[in-house]
């Protein structure tokens, strides 16, 4: 239902450093570049995230309960991303592990990037 989503930043080469090997710790690679937009996909999708300065040329802020949400295809992927992620910038927001209560069980890891966005990687296995 979903067709693409986007986050808006502050920094764009600053952000393609963070999220180039976050995405490709998911399998993801960086599919379109430019100076206002920046597109990741995976298996052969073009761009299914973007990110994008902001069109009303005011700065880019995270939004107050927004996160993307990825799938990753096990949990060493999952691992990986969080590794990524605080390697190049990012913050943890929670570490790799099962979220209790879920069924199938969900095992996840959340964090934010530079500009404040909150991502989620995650497995349900």
């Amino acid at each position: 239902m979903i067709s693409y989503s986007t986050l808006g930043t502050n920094d764009m080469q600053r952000a393609i450093r963070f999220y180039d090997p976050v995405f490709a710790a998911l399998g993801g690679e960086r599919t379109t570049t430019s100076d206002t937009w920046t597109g990741y996909g995976r298996n052969g999708d073009r761009g299914l995230f973007f990110l994008t300065r902001p069109f009303n040329r005011e700065p880019a802020f995270a939004g107050n309960g927004a996160m993307l949400a990825v799938l990753a295809t096990e949990r060493s992927a999952v691992d990986a991303f969080h590794a990524a992620a605080l390697a190049n910038g990012g913050t943890c927001e929670g570490p790799p592990g099962v979220r209790e209560g879920m069924d199938p069980v969900f095992y996840a890891a959340y964090v934010r990037d530079p500009d404040g966005n909150k991502l989620c990687a995650y497995v349900r296995k």
